[in-house]
C-alpha cells in the first residue's frame, strides 16, 4: 500500500471517528448496559448486585399492567398515524392547488409552527384547556348547553385527548413532507390525465397516491416509531390516569426503573420495545421493496 493511499484511509477514519463515537456512546453502551440490567437485580441503597437470570423477563412479560400499556401504545398508534398521515394527506392534497404564494406561505406556516414548540410547553397548554372546571373548551361546551367533559380524567375520553394533541402539533410536519412529495410528481403526468378526462378522485387515487406511497409508507413508519415512545404529552397532562388509561409503555419502563427502583424490569421493558421498534422498520424495509418502482 502506498503512502498516499495510507494517508487517505486515514483520512476517510478520521472522519468516520465522530460518527463512531457518538454511535457507541449513544446506542452501543447503553444497549450493552440494557441487557446487562436484565439479568440483574440492583439494590439502590446498599448497590449489591444479584444476578437473576431471567426473573427479570418472568416479571414484566407475566405483569398485566405491561400488557395494558402496550394496548394504550398501540391504540395511540393506530389513531395518530390515521389522524396525523391521513389529515396531513388530505391538507396536503387541498394545499396544492394553484394559491397566491402568500396564501402558501401563510398556510405553511399556520400548519408547520406547532412543530417548532417544546411538546413540553404545549402539554402543560392543553393541559389547563382540558381542565375540567376551569378549562375553556368546556367553558364553552357548557355554552352550548352540554355537560362539562371530563376530558383528561375520563377514562373513556383521556386517551382521545392525547391523541388530538400529538395530532395538533405533528400533523404540520406530514403536510410539508406529503405537499414537497405531490409538488415532485410531473405536471405533465397530471394534465395528461386531466385531458384524458380523469376526475379529481381518479387522478388522485390512480396517480397521485400511487406516485407518492413510498414516502405514505415512510410516515407512517415514523408516525408508528414516535408513538411507541410517546411520554411527554401523558406524563405532563395525565401521568398515565385514570388509573392506566393512557399509560404507555415508555411510561411503564420509567416508572420501573425510577419509580419502583427496579432497573431490570426497566432494562426489560425497553428491551422489549426496542426489538418492537426493529420489528417495525424490518417490515416498512420489505413493504417498501415491494412498491418501489421497477427498472
Amino acid at each position: 500500500m502506498s503512502i498516499l493511499t495510507r494517508r487517505e484511509a486515514r483520512a476517510g477514519y478520521m472522519f468516520l471517528a465522530p460518527a463512531y463515537l457518538l454511535y457507541a456512546l449513544f446506542i452501543a453502551l447503553p444497549l450493552v448496559a440494557a441487557l446487562m440490567l436484565s439479568v440483574l437485580q440492583v439494590n439502590r441503597l446498599t448497590l449489591d448486585i444479584t444476578f437473576v437470570g431471567l426473573e427479570n423477563y418472568k416479571w414484566v412479560l407475566g405483569d398485566p399492567r405491561f400488557w395494558t400499556t402496550f394496548k394504550n401504545t398501540f391504540f395511540f398508534i393506530s389513531m395518530a398515524v390515521v389522524g396525523n398521515v391521513g389529515g396531513g394527506l388530505i391538507l396536503a392534497v387541498l394545499m396544492d392547488r394553484n394559491y397566491p404564494n402568500f396564501i402558501l406561505y401563510f398556510l405553511r406556516l399556520a400548519y408547520f409552527l406547532p412543530v417548532l414548540m417544546s411538546l413540553a410547553f404545549v402539554s402543560f397548554i392543553w393541559k389547563f384547556l382540558f381542565a375540567t372546571d376551569l378549562g375553556v373548551i368546556n367553558y364553552y361546551v357548557q355554552q352550548l348547553g352540554f355537560t362539562k367533559i371530563g376530558w383528561l380524567s375520563n377514562q373513556d375520553v383521556a386517551m382521545y385527548s392525547i391523541i388530538l394533541v400529538d395530532v395538533w402539533k405533528n400533523v404540520g410536519f406530514f403536510i410539508i413532507i406529503i405537499l414537497a412529495a405531490l409538488q415532485g410528481i410531473p405536471r405533465s403526468l397530471l394534465e395528461a390525465a386531466k385531458i384524458d378526462g380523469a376526475s379529481e378522485s381518479t387522478i388522485l387515487w390512480r396517480i397521485k397516491v400511487p406516485f407518492i406511497a413510498p414516502v405514505l409508507l415512510f410516515l407512517v413508519t415514523f408516525a408508528t416509531i414516535g408513538g411507541l415512545q410517546v411520554f411527554d404529552s401523558i406524563r405532563i397532562m395525565t401521568n398515565g390516569g385514570p388509573g392506566d388509561a393512557t399509560r404507555s409503555v415508555v411510561m411503564y419502563m420509567f416508572e420501573e426503573a425510577f419509580g419502583a427502583g427496579d432497573s431490570g424490569a426497566g432494562a426489560v421493558a425497553a428491551l422489549v420495545l426496542l426489538i418492537v421498534i426493529s420489528l417495525v422498520v424490518a417490515a416498512q424495509f420489505a413493504i417498501a421493496q415491494t412498491i418501489s418502482p421497477r427498472r
